[in-house]
């Protein structure tokens, strides 16, 4: 339970700094519009910190938490850091107006779409351990 906690502490951290880089960039760089930064903030507030806080509570009420629980998070840290960092980088090129290519552009989009499915998969394999630990609980 002890992780579940940290990884809340540490994704509430990088959320918080997400938000005030988003800020200072784009009001230092002079930048209104819309830009992928602004949702870096609630991917790691809502994907990392409430959910690791959701987990300690069901961790503590059903204790799914098994040997093959460790992998499935790690694969899920993964997939929330590398859709976070692909937002980041899409966000700062769009404040700064780079152009990208068409195959940079797509590199982007189809990183941020793996980060994506490894939440995604990660997600519902740690969905299925819990309504298996529910099941044995009667």
């Amino acid at each position: 339970m002890k992780r579940y906690m940290n990884a809340a502490l540490v994704y509430a951290l990088l959320a918080m700094a997400g938000g005030v880089f988003y800020r200072e960039f784009t009001k230092f760089s002079a930048f209104a519009g819309k830009t992928a930064l602004s949702v870096v903030h609630t991917h790691y507030f809502l994907l990392g910190m409430v959910f690791f806080l959701l987990l300690l509570l069901l961790e503590k009420s059903f204790a799914f938490t098994g040997p093959k629980t460790g992998r499935v998070l790690a694969v899920y840290h993964g997939g929330l850091n590398l859709t976070a960092v692909m937002l980041l980088a899409r966000g700062v090129f769009q404040v700064r107006g780079t152009a990208l290519s068409a195959g940079a552009d797509a590199a982007l989009s189809g990183m941020a779409g793996i980060g994506h499915i490894l939440l995604g998969v990660s997600l519902v394999l740690l969905l299925l351990r819990l309504r298996r630990a529910v099941a044995e609980r009667g």
